[in-house]
């Protein structure tokens, strides 16, 4: 090869290195140049469908913000069975998890009931392309809850108490919430439950509130931090044999899409996050109507995160 033909050849390869950089970078389609390669990074955050999770995930989302990541948010798409996938797909980069409902999931056969334990055994499930990141010592458990006069009439303090009785009672909750093991598969095999009927309604929600409130369904799943269960005088049944297990706030991340500026952003968060806090963010935006990047605002600034 002589001198002119060997300059011509180099020419090609510097401008098909310089075409191939100009696809890959700016519009975050690499995932490595925009959050592995030591950058602030950028990502999509991704949250279930119902409001809590959504807080969660405007709170990780402005956290991130702080520390110069880009992100983009996808919210409100749906339950776990429709946004696992999207995260192990990598549509999703960060999700707010619990996870002892998501350890659940992956492994119906789980036995494991204390954070540390129900890490330990989510790890050894998760696949490749993911990684829990530090749980927050904040709590959020499915629970089954009765009206007082409910409570009274039946004498009713633990899921144990159901057993005998449920066949007269209709329960209502989300609609994966009847094939779920912490749900009414798990209550039938753990509790020897078994409802009279099923009615599926929305996520812990209005509606649910307002069919247990009327009387539409006699015991409802809802949420420990429902502020919903304190205003209206709801019982939440105890569960002695730990059915629904520790559920601690934890980010869930595609490891592909992050980098260390970005776990270390969300694991500040969930080092400030408690259940009594948790419990009073879920207020201000369910009960008080507060405008969800507000409370997310103001509660990252009180805690020096942005």
């Amino acid at each position: 090869m002589n001198a002119k033909i060997r300059m011509v050849v180099a020419l090609a390869g510097a401008s098909a290195t310089l075409a191939l950089a100009a696809c890959g970078g700016d519009d975050g389609s690499n995932p490595l140049d925009s959050a592995g390669g030591g950058g602030a990074g950028e990502v999509v955050v991704g949250s279930a469908n119902f409001q809590e999770n959504v807080l969660l995930g405007e709170i990780y989302a402005q956290a991130l913000e702080a520390k110069g990541v880009k992100v983009t948010r996808q919210f409100n798409i749906g339950a776990r069975e429709i946004i696992y996938d999207q995260i192990k797909s990598g549509n999703l980069s960060i999700l707010p998890e619990y996870n002892g409902a998501l350890l659940a999931y992956l492994d119906k056969a789980a036995t494991a009931t204390g954070t540390a334990d129900v890490n330990a055994a989510l790890v050894a499930k998760l696949p490749a392309e993911l990684e829990l990141l530090t749980s927050a010592a904040a709590e959020d458990k499915d629970s089954v809850v009765v009206t007082s006069e409910t409570a009274s009439k039946y004498n009713l303090k633990s899921l144990a108490d159901l057993s005998p009785v449920a066949k007269d009672l209709v329960l209502g909750g989300p609609p994966e919430f009847k094939t779920r093991t912490q749900g009414v598969v798990g209550l039938a095999s753990t509790y020897g439950i078994e409802f009279k009927e099923f009615k599926s309604l929305d996520t812990a929600g209005p509606i649910t509130v307002a069919a247990l409130k009327k009387g539409d369904v006699q015991a409802a799943n809802l949420f420990t931090t429902d502020p919903a269960v304190p205003e209206n005088g709801f019982v939440v049944l105890e569960d002695p044999k730990n059915l629904f297990s520790s559920q601690n706030v934890t980010p869930l991340v595609n490891k592909a899409k992050v980098n260390d500026t970005i776990r270390g952003a969300l694991d500040a968060v969930s080092a400030k996050l408690d259940t009594t806090t948790l419990a009073a963010l879920d207020k201000k935006v369910i009960s008080d109507k507060q405008d969800v990047e507000t409370v997310a605002k103001e509660w990252l600034s009180a805690q020096g995160l942005v």
